[in-house]
């Protein structure tokens, strides 16, 4: 693989540690800036939304700028907004950091596959866009629990000091690694990004990776409270279950790959989301037992992201059959409906907390899976029902 890939796997890597670090520093944050616990988890809300965004629109608005310079470009935003968060003054600047990353992270993968695809040939395209999604997958493991170390032992300002010195790296390298002439994708229109929104399979698809993605997350964000406050553990050790969980991530993207390879999506999903709403809700008798919810946070792991591959896979079959001319819009589209799925179960985890407790968020992302679940049955079904009326059409041609 060419060394311009590997800078953009240091670039994911990166922008997968600022994502999720947080997650392991708002005791911290709260605590340092003065505000409550579900307010500093409006940090993670805030980052996702600005992915949410950043992916669709500034993508199609950046289409006509030449991918190196795009690049670097996003790079630079997001050291900037990692620079900012590091000396914000109050929560109000350090939300608006947030969003400043989010906005480069949206593009940046939007983007990224493309570019990743244009340094090698034709047979080594998969690999190239594996190794640098690699990068989001390394960060989990190794990122966020050193990120979330730095952050406890020197204050959680260092955390994304260290995030912007990454940021640096990864544009250096760009600029030194990654040719001038790359290919980017054709210019798409704001237009033909809304043509997809129009499709109703589709934005079912989107709901379900909303939904899915959405519902572990409104107890993910308060993971650092809940092994604190509930489990007992030491904030020291907080890093340490973080890469308990990292490692199980990284095993279950890979096992959720073969699955949806073996089974097909839509039966990948259904066992995915079974599996995580029954570790979500054994998550809530086994919390209070420091060696039960470290097994508990091991099982969560590996069915938590193992819904990737599959959603994107079902994205791209669907969006093949619906809108032929716009599969990279749609498959864009569903980066930003799992940081609104992100956003939304940070956002509804706040409110869980405020208002019935801590451990009301595994039972409730429990529910809101299962109903992710039971769209994705609705959606197996309709593709079910369209199978049964191609079969008689295809028949009816071969006779003529």
């Amino acid at each position: 693989m060419p060394l311009a890939l590997w800078a953009l796997t240091l670039s994911a890597f990166a922008i997968g540690t600022t994502e999720f670090v947080i997650v392991g520093l708002i005791p911290d944050v709260a605590a340092s800036l003065g505000v409550s616990v579900p307010s500093a988890g409006l940090l993670v809300s805030v980052y996702a939304l600005g992915v949410a965004v950043g992916a669709p629109l500034l993508t199609a608005l950046t289409a006509r700028v030449p991918r190196k310079k795009l690049l670097i470009g996003l790079m630079l935003l997001f050291t900037a907004g990692n620079l900012v968060a590091s000396i914000a003054p109050g929560y109000g600047a350090l939300m608006a950091a947030r969003v400043l990353t989010g906005l480069a992270h949206g593009v940046f993968f939007s983007i990224g596959s493309t570019i990743a695809t244009s340094l090698v040939p034709k047979e080594k395209a998969a690999s190239a866009i594996a190794l640098m999604f690699t990068g989001l997958t390394v960060a989990l493991v190794t990122g966020v629990p050193l990120g979330t170390w730095i952050g406890q032992q020197f204050g959680w300002q260092s955390t994304f000091l260290a995030v912007a010195l990454l940021g640096v790296i990864a544009m250096i390298g760009s600029a030194l690694l990654v040719p001038r002439t790359i290919g980017g994708a054709k210019p798409a229109s704001l237009a033909k990004q809304f043509a997809v929104l129009k499709q109703p399979r589709l934005l079912l698809v989107y709901a379900i990776t909303t939904l899915g993605y959405g519902g572990s997350f409104i107890a993910f964000t308060y993971l650092a409270p809940i092994l604190q406050d509930v489990a007992g553990f030491a904030p020291s050790s907080v890093g340490l279950v973080m890469l308990v969980y990292g490692v199980s991530v990284a095993a279950g993207n890979i096992w959720g790959g073969r699955l949806a390879d073996k089974k097909g999506p839509v039966r990948a999903l259904q066992i995915v989301f079974a599996l995580l709403a029954a570790v979500l809700a054994v998550l809530s008798f086994t919390a209070p037992h420091p060696v039960l919810v470290v097994a508990t946070v091991l099982a969560w792991g590996a069915v938590a992201f193992g819904n990737v591959p599959a959603l994107q896979l079902y994205v791209v079959q669907r969006a093949e059959r619906d809108v032929p001319q716009a599969v990279d819009m749609a498959s864009g589209l569903n980066i930003a409906a799992f940081n609104l799925g992100i956003a939304l179960g940070a956002w509804g985890g706040g409110l869980v907390l405020k208002h019935l407790g801590l451990m009301a968020t595994p039972p409730i992302g429990a529910l809101i899976v299962v109903g992710a679940l039971l769209l994705t049955t609705l959606a197996g079904r309709l593709d079910r029902n369209d199978a049964r009326r191609i079969k008689p059409a295809v028949k009816q041609a071969e006779l003529v």
